[in-house]
């Protein structure tokens, strides 16, 4: 599927849809994404202020996406873990922009290539436009080569 595609599909996605999480950005490669959670109404905390739970939504399945799509079919990618903290009250729009770097995707493959389990932590901020940070996001990923292509098998 095209980045463009599926921009557009998981901005129709109702978990996205109806707490205004929209991905305003890839890029071609599924190298970098940039996601919007706009502040609603219908999507403040009892403070009024971002809530956390779409906060972390809108930051879940990226890193995750990243790597499958730069490791590509040869590898198990999966979300393993995940944690939040909340620096300062989101009191407007909020953005996350999540970069995967070639020399990232390099040792990743490098570490995975004797079929053994890799665990990687990855991090991003939710910022406000002005770049204030709101909260800190970390995912761990696990990547593993698929069976089929191990040594020995």
């Amino acid at each position: 599927m095209s980045p463009t595609l599926f921009r557009r599909l998981m901005n129709l996605w109702p978990p996205f849809f109806f707490n205004s999480i929209k991905i305003t950005h890839i890029s071609d490669d599924w190298s970098a994404v940039t996601v919007r959670l706009k502040l609603r109404p219908w999507n403040r905390n009892y403070v009024k202020t971002q809530f956390g739970g779409n906060m972390f939504a809108m930051t879940d399945p990226f890193w995750m996406l990243l790597v499958m799509h730069q490791l590509g079919r040869d590898y198990y990618v999966w979300d393993k873990a995940g944690a939040i903290e909340f620096v300062a009250p989101g009191r407007e729009d909020v953005y996350a922009h999540f970069v995967l770097d070639e020399a990232t995707v390099a040792s990743l493959r490098q570490q995975a290539a004797s079929g053994e389990k890799v665990l990687r932590w990855f991090d991003v901020d939710v910022t406000t436009a002005q770049g204030e940070v709101v909260a800190k996001v970390r995912k761990q990923v696990y990547i593993r080569l698929k069976n089929n292509l191990r040594e020995g098998k």
